[in-house]
């Protein structure tokens, strides 16, 4: 399935952290990422905390710790587990009532623990988006959501257990005596886009307590069966497209939701390896295989998994898009990986379910360009709803996407 079977997910995070049988992409990581005994206590209580390294402080950052934090498992619903995280506070003297406070949902780094950014790193363009908050004097607290870093697997692009890990990590840093500010605002790209929404819409019933001001939102997916239809018919299948790297991010998700489902049916024997890597390789190394590679669709499998991917989208979609809190959105016009008509289709969608959004398109950029080319307006968007201004947003008249959303890919020849 071509990318926007960037679908969810990964793994079923089971129960306890040390008790949760060993899953695809677990391993490699530090002791600080590990739990020992069932996990208890409220969800939002910080375990642990430790100095980042120096190479892992972000820039315009007086310091920046790891911390590790009690959530609920956004899949079953119930068990409590450990997530691992960052916050950075930014140089000077807080203000009264402490820094105010963004949390940052990062975009697709992998499935690996190893790709956890917390222990990882950050891209540059991430590095510059955040350092970027830090020096207006925005504190960020970023989780790496369920399953990165820690015991269990992480459920990919599956938005119940990301808004848990975003809003528990949240309750952690407030609650920890740390100096930020009781109100928050949500900030995410990508998979991150989609997860910041998502928090925003599960904040009600599961964090009513936050004072969550608003979200910046930017490269955001939504899924449905007949967007991802009308997107794999558009995508040519005999074109090499590093986004295939998405579609090998699902299947140990796929696998454990679905008994029936045996990765060898669909990639070819050639491809296994490859689609196998995602438990020992972050993204970024998966996508410049493809690539290298020379992989197309038909290339890597011998049977499209389309039919087997309705119980992804269950796991995927937001619980409601009446969201009471505005919503900003910006979209690069150039985006491949989630086209602009997908995200203008959830601006309108939210509009229509009442949601104040404020959506921006940007010529020329593409999806990892939007993010630090939509600052100017975000930022004041970002102050005006910290400052309890209101927003008008923009859904009487919502830009339109381009009329070519799919720059031609390079074919093989």
């Amino acid at each position: 399935m071509r990318l926007f079977a960037i679908l969810a997910l990964a793994a079923v995070l089971a129960g306890p952290a040390a008790a949760a049988p060993q899953l695809l992409g677990d391993g490699g990581v530090p002791d600080f990422y590990a739990v020992s005994g069932k996990v208890k206590g409220k969800p939002g209580r910080l375990i642990r905390q430790e100095a980042l390294e120096p190479a892992l402080v972000l820039d315009n950052a007086a310091s920046a710790v790891r911390i590790l934090y009690t959530s609920t498992d956004g899949l079953g619903g119930k068990d409590r587990v450990a997530v691992s995280g960052a916050l950075f506070l930014p140089k000077g003297e807080a203000p009264k009532g402490g820094w105010p406070l963004l949390a940052w949902a990062h975009g697709t780094v992998g499935v690996a623990d190893i790709c956890a950014p917390s222990l990882a790193g950050r891209s540059p363009r991430d590095k510059t988006y955040l350092g970027f908050w830090l020096s207006r004097g925005y504190a960020v607290v970023a989780s790496d959501y369920q399953g990165l870093g820690v015991p269990g697997g992480h459920p990919y692009l599956a938005t119940r257990p990301s808004a848990y890990s975003m809003l528990d990590s949240i309750r952690a840093v407030q609650k920890a005596g740390f100096p930020v500010s009781r109100s928050v605002v949500l900030i995410g790209q990508s998979q991150g886009g989609g997860a910041a929404f998502a928090t925003a819409a599960y904040a009600p019933s599961y964090a009513p307590e936050l004072d969550i001001r608003g979200t910046v939102a930017t490269g955001t997916p939504y899924f449905s069966p007949e967007a991802q239809a009308a997107l794999q018919a558009a995508r040519p299948r005999d074109a090499v497209d590093p986004t295939l790297g998405y579609n090998f991010l699902i299947h140990s998700l796929l696998e454990q939701i679905d008994p029936g489902f045996r990765l060898e049916d669909y990639v070819t024997e050639a491809a296994l390896p490859l689609t196998r890597s995602v438990a020992t390789s972050c993204f970024g190394e998966l996508a410049g295989s493809v690539v290298r590679g020379g992989w197309t669709f038909n290339r890597a499998y011998r049977a499209d998994p389309a039919d087997r991917m309705m119980p992804a989208y269950a796991l995927m979609g937001y619980p409601t898009l009446e969201i009471p809190t505005p919503v900003f959105m910006g979209a690069g016009a150039a985006d491949r990986d989630v086209p602009p008509g997908m995200q203008l289709s959830l601006a309108a969608d939210a509009c229509k379910a009442g949601t104040r959004i404020e959506a921006h398109v940007y010529p020329g950029l593409d999806h990892s360009g939007a993010v630090n080319g939509s600052t100017r307006e975000s930022s004041a968007f970002v102050e005006a709803v910290f400052a309890g201004r209101p927003v008008a947003g923009n859904c009487d008249a919502l830009p339109r996407p381009p009329a070519d959303p799919f720059p031609p890919a390079r074919r093989l020849p």
